[in-house]
């Protein structure tokens, strides 16, 4: 079935016009090096995002409030980056991207800057917010970047190339940030980050070749997006579906630390373990998605909920909770055909398109550990957040049936109508 689902929705999606930028007019840096520092914004990205939730336990700590309640520090840079999305798109999609690109990472920078030096559980709720704001934005603009440029039998490949940083940040970055906040204080950690955004800013404008403004942008174009039922389907599934990854990773350092009596380094160690899965499955993604995009998101949603699962069955088993985390990693693989089903079905709502992807991951970015934090709160144990991550990739499963009937449903009226 999803080989013939995957012809349908290759039928269906609006033809995008191949690049007819060559490496030539890529300017004095070659294509790999511009992707290079795209792909590093989007490292300083999830350093920040992902080292926000395993430090989370030591920022609880030093404003005197419970790990529940810290865990709304996470939520709201989410809801930044769902708020932050489709605004930051919009209303300045008539400016040239290498600008906007520059634009945020300045913009990240001061984020975390406001973060590192918070002081209250309110400050830090309010820094988190507006460090989220450019996120998804920047995410969606480097990745249309990069697939232009690509051209069209390439762009899994390119989406895959840019989202490499996310994963190594779950390799090399939030393990090392997380060390260094356990070592040198929370605060480090996000200084660090801020430092890093303002080399990507600079880097960016060194490299990426700058075309000029937008003058035939049109916001409104862009906002036809969010009426277009095959987009919000598929923005639909990332923001529950990928909810099951949050709703564990959020409080996997807490799980651990109260659960097992290993050591705390066990903490990064971990971290580093689950930040291979997810580069592994970036990897895969971007090499077999393309031409089989539904087939490769319903398999990666299907790994994560399973691996949610194993991950509340081996709760206090350090060794096995772990394996689960690598495999959970894989499971995000699935941001890669999702992104990519997003640019054959936007039509000319690209940049919107892309932008909000990010926008509904973080939306489960919020949905995950606050539904696991009532869990914790109803005294359910933290075996209970591998248990909703399986509830939530489950609703992506139904998600990714609608998506299914749709496509299948258009096909009989195209066919319909043309006979």
């Amino acid at each position: 079935m999803t080989n013939q689902t995957d012809k349908i929705l290759s039928d269906q999606a609006s033809p995008k016009q191949a690049s007819s930028e060559q490496p030539s007019a890529l300017g004095e840096y070659s294509l790999a090096t511009i992707t290079f520092w795209l792909a590093f914004g989007t490292f300083v990205i999830g350093c920040s995002e992902f080292a926000a939730m395993g430090l989370l336990p030591y920022f609880a700590e030093d404003f005197g409030i419970t790990e529940n309640v810290a865990g709304h520090a996470i939520s709201a840079y989410a809801i930044g980056v769902v708020v932050g999305a489709p605004l930051i798109t919009i209303f300045f999609s008539r400016l040239a991207r290498r600008t906007m690109l520059i634009s945020m990472m300045v913009f990240y920078a001061g984020g975390n800057l406001l973060t590192a030096l918070a002081w209250s559980e309110w400050t830090m709720n309010i820094a988190r917010f507006i460090a989220g704001l450019p996120h998804g934005a920047y995410f969606g603009i480097a990745m249309l970047f990069a697939a232009d440029i690509a051209g069209k039998n390439k762009r899994a490949q390119a989406v895959s190339n840019v989202i490499l940083g996310l994963a190594i940040a779950n390799i090399i970055g939030v393990p090392s940030i997380s060390g260094i906040g356990q070592m040198f204080g929370w605060r480090t950690g996000f200084f660090i980050i801020s430092a890093f955004a303002l080399v990507t800013a600079l880097m960016v404008w060194k490299t990426a070749p700058y075309r000029g403004p937008n003058p035939d942008a049109k916001p409104l174009t862009e906002l036809k997006a969010l009426k277009n039922k095959d987009v919000l389907l598929v923005l639909l599934m990332g923001a529950i579906g990928f909810g099951g990854m949050f709703s564990v990773y959020s409080y996997f350092s807490a799980s651990y630390l109260n659960t097992t009596s290993s050591p705390e380094w066990g903490i990064s160690a971990t971290l580093l373990i689950y930040g291979i899965g997810v580069t592994l499955g970036n990897i895969i993604a971007g090499r077999y998605s393309e031409g089989r995009l539904l087939t490769s998101a319903i398999t990666f949603q299907v790994l994560l909920g399973l691996s949610a699962a194993a991950y509340a069955a081996s709760m206090g088993n350090p060794y096995l909770m772990a394996a689960s985390l690598f495999f959970i990693g894989i499971g995000g693989g699935m941001v890669v055909p999702l992104q990519t089903r997003l640019m054959d079905v936007a039509g000319e709502a690209q940049t919107l398109a892309g932008a909000m992807n990010h926008a509904a991951f973080n939306t489960a970015n919020a949905l995950g550990p606050w539904l696991a934090g009532m869990t914790l709160s109803a005294g359910y144990g933290y075996t209970s957040t591998g248990w909703v991550g399986l509830a939530l990739a489950g609703g992506g499963v139904v998600v990714w049936l609608a998506i299914v009937m749709t496509a299948r449903n258009t096909q009989v009226q195209t066919a319909t109508v043309s006979g």
